[in-house]
This record gives structure tokens, sequence and C-alpha cells, in this order.
């Protein structure tokens, strides 16, 4: 798949009323077109390709590159399904802020609607709580921290379901949204996103990748053999860490003595680690007894300080180093003219715009809206 990046600034303020109506609207049509050719699987496996789901937004009528187009495009999806969910068989929990924290209730609800087994109820729950988890604590960028504030979990009658989540790095305003896929996931903890959005491009501590295994390997480890010896080993680092690296600067030289410790840059003094709190925390996953990183992840109270120091001794102590690649890349939706990043696939290019087209005609809007809605589609599209 060839990659590459999204430009969203943080915008501040409200969508207005007028538009936020028609993007229901419209939003609703396109659904409905979807269902009624392709069935509401698709529907999931749409929302979870983070270019189609920019593309819904910018046809519906929202500013192509602003970050808002994730949770209003949300809003207006929720909302302009709103008491088809059962005909339609797609059900939205969850929203921005407070409504975010709602999603595990509003699952239950559903699940209780259609009769499900708590079993079933209990695994979307999951998938909706781990989800977040992992966007917070797996993928970490130290300098500018992404905060999780939006996530919906959208389900099929069939259990099928997809995640479309945001977080925000207010001082340098800037968002990131990630894009899941039940189908797609074997592990919750490695490479489980269907695609993530960015503009900006760093060096996050990045759990998620193949080549984190062994560091998460030897963080569970940790928490279950040897709480006591962990803590020891992260004390040094912290207390020590300025005597890792001695530098003198001589005119255009700089000496630098790595005192027999393999160097790899972290910035281990800058974070203020809690080391009452971390012990409390590592003595009580011990008594979990979790089996691997995912159950590490999912106990109450291990949150991204928890992982971070874990993989902290792992790497430094141990050598298990884990990858610092950012994973926020996208593909381009149909390629381009000139074949780069690759040829236009003019099927696929001719099967949107026939399923956009029709829900733009099926939607309840005035004549002028609708064509005001195609000249975007054809806009963003081409």
């Amino acid at each position: 798949m060839r990659t590459g990046i999204a430009t969203i600034p943080l915008d501040y303020g409200k969508c207005p009323y007028w538009l936020f109506e028609r993007m229901k609207r419209l939003s609703r049509g396109i659904i409905l077109a979807i269902a009624e050719k392709f069935g509401g699987e698709e529907i999931l496996k749409r929302l979870s390709d983070p270019v189609w789901f920019q593309s819904l937004g910018c046809v519906i009528g929202f500013d192509w590159n602003s970050s808002g187009l994730g949770t209003t495009t949300m809003g207006a999806l929720k909302e302009g399904l709103r008491g088809l969910e059962n005909e339609l068989g797609i059900f939205v929990c969850g929203g921005k802020g407070k409504t975010s924290r709602k999603t595990p209730e509003q699952i239950q609800n559903w699940g209780e609607f259609l009769g499900w087994p708590m079993e079933k109820i209990d695994k979307l729950v999951y998938a909706s709580k781990i989800s977040a988890k992992v966007d917070s604590s797996c993928l970490q960028d130290l300098q500018n921290p992404f905060q999780i504030y939006h996530h919906n979990l959208i389900f099929s009658k069939s259990g099928q379901w997809c995640v479309v989540q945001q977080g925000m790095a207010t001082e340098i305003q800037k968002a990131r949204r990630y894009h899941w896929l039940s189908s797609n996931i074997r592990d919750f903890t490695e490479e489980p996103h269907s695609g993530i959005i960015s503009d900006i491009k760093s060096k996050p501590l990045n759990l998620v990748a193949k080549k984190s295994r062994g560091n998460k390997e030897i963080s569970t480890e940790l928490v279950k053999e040897e709480p006591k010896t962990f803590l020891k080993d992260f004390s040094k680092i912290i207390n020590k860490s300025d005597a890792l690296v001695k530098q003198k600067r001589m005119g255009n030289f700089t000496e630098m003595e790595l005192n027999d410790v393999e160097f790899h840059r972290h910035p281990v003094l800058k974070e203020k680690f809690d080391l009452k709190r971390l012990e409390k925390t590592i003595f009580l996953a011990n008594e979990q007894n979790p089996q691997n990183f995912e159950q590490l992840l999912s106990l109450k109270g291990v949150g991204p300080k928890t992982i971070r120091a874990l993989s902290l001794v792992s790497e430094i102590i141990y050598g298990a180093r884990p990858s610092y690649e950012d994973p926020a890349r996208y593909s381009f939706a149909f390629g381009g003219k000139d074949g780069t990043p690759r040829p236009v696939e003019k099927n696929l290019m001719d099967k949107t715009l026939e399923i956009m087209e029709k829900g733009i005609k099926k939607a309840k809007i005035s004549n002028r809206e609708k064509v005001e809605a195609q000249r975007r589609l054809i806009k963003t599209i081409v």
C-alpha cells in the first residue's frame, strides 16, 4: 500500500446548525445507498477507511482540511441514522468528550434491545475500551501527546464493528484520527489499525509495531515475575539517567562518554513519574497475573506512564528496543492522473461516484444543495 500524510489543523468553534442539519441528511442518504447496494457490513468497511471517511466528510459539506471533520461527520452520521438503526442493522455508539465515555453504556443498551447474550455485549464493550487504551498507551508521542477525546464504535447485528476515534495535541493545535475494523484484527496490540491520519510525523513510542513484540513480552514478564527487580531498575534509570551521557564541547567537536551503556535517547528527565503510585500499580497488576501484554494493558490503573516505564526498563536494561516509527499513514483514494502514487483505479472511482451520487439524490435537501454536494463530490474524488 502506498502511503502519505493528511494535513488536519486543529479548529475551534462549533459547526453551525444549518450546516449540521444538511450534513445529517446527506450522510443519511449516502449510508442508505451503500446499505441498499452492498449491505450493512460494507458501511463498517467504508468508515474504517480513513481516506473514504475524509471524502465523506468533504462531500457532505465540511472543511476538507479541518480536524473537526472527524467529530462533526460522526456526529452528523449518528443523528442522521437515528430511528433507522434497527432497519439498517447499524448502530453508532459514543461521540465527543463526555459522550465518548458513554460508549459502553450505549453498546449495552443496543445489545439488550437486540436480545444479545451478555457475552456478545461484553466483547463489544471490551473492543471499545481496549482500542481507546491502545491508542492512548501504546502510541505515545512524549513531545506532543495526543489525548483521546472522541471515540465512536459502530457495529452491525452480526457483531462486526469499526472504531473511529481522535486524539488532540492542544499545545501544537493538531489532531490525529485512528481507524479500526474488526475483521482485520488478529491482535489488539499488534498492527491493529486500518489507518491513521495525522499531519505531523514524529518519533513516538510505537508498541503496536511488530518490531516491538520483544519489548512487550519483557514488559509483561517484569510485571508477572519480577516487580521488585523492575522497580529497582526503573529507579536506577530515573536517578542516574543524567549520568548515562556526559558531553564536553570543544570548538566544533562534541566528545561523548557512554559509560559502557548502550545509548538511546529518551526524554526521561522531562517525565514526572510518581514512584509510589507506579509501585502500587505494578504490584496490583502482579496480583492479576496477566498472561500477555494485551491482558496487562487492559488492567485497571495501567495507563500510559506505567507502559512507558515498563518499556524503558525493557529497552535500557534488557536491550529489547521498541519501534519509534510513526504509524500515521494513509493511502490515496484512487491514485493520480500522472500515475502517482499509482494509476487511477477507474472501476473503484466509478463505483464510489455512483454510490455517493445515489446517496445525494436520496437525501431530503433542495435541488441547489444537491448540485453543490455533487460538485464537492467531483472535486473531492478527482
